[in-house]
């Protein structure tokens, strides 16, 4: 089957990435690509009111325990030096990330993939099994206003999904208490670093 790799995958530097990656069958060939003609943007707008209306399919990222490992291994690579991590989502069948990288963003994907699709397969008892879909959404911000809709938009993805009533009620989400007191511990949410200052509220 052909592969259809729609995004550009331009990353300019110094400059926070909004990500978004999918479980692997969770955008069937029949219905993805949208059409021909759609821009990036409407691309990434149609797989994500698919994704969050899904009930069926593989909603892996659902249970407990791989959403977890999914949220350890993100604050694994802020501990490793990949990204500073501003906000996060892990839905039943996708994650949205808002981070700013320290090392090459293909790497840091590659690493970050790679390493959670092992370890869930691990836990579901998977063998060799695809987990991700190969191919990832990503958008350079290009200021703060951007930058600060951007969060909202990730944070409120669940309330959106129908998942919970306020952001902050949701657990696998940086806007739940226990991981914004995490992201607060972090010199990039204080906003310190000169590379960040000027795009952290």
């Amino acid at each position: 089957m052909a592969s259809h790799r729609r995004l550009p995958h331009v990353y300019p530097e110094n400059t926070w990435l909004f990500v978004t990656w999918h479980l692997y069958g969770s955008l069937p060939s029949a219905r993805f690509p949208p059409p021909r003609k759609a821009s990036a943007g409407e691309a990434f707008v149609w797989m994500d009111r698919y994704a969050d209306l899904a009930r069926t399919g593989p909603l892996f990222l659902s249970q407990e325990n791989v959403a977890r490992l999914v949220v350890d291994s993100l604050f694994k690579g802020v501990e490793l030096g990949h990204y500073r991590l501003k906000a996060f989502a892990i839905m039943a069948n996708h994650v949205h990330v808002l981070l700013f990288p320290l090392v090459a963003p293909s790497r840091l994907l590659k690493s970050l993939k790679g390493h959670t699709a092992r370890e869930a397969n691990r836990v579901l008892g998977r063998v060799g099994e695809p987990f991700w879909q190969r191919e990832s959404y990503d958008h350079w911000v290009r200021d703060a206003g951007e930058f600060r809709r951007i969060a909202c938009y990730i944070e409120n993805n669940p309330v959106k999904a129908g998942l919970a009533a306020r952001a902050e009620e949701y657990t696998w989400s940086s806007a739940n208490p226990q991981w914004r007191e995490k992201l607060r511990s972090h010199e990039c949410e204080r906003g310190t670093p000169r590379a960040c200052a000027t795009l952290v509220p």
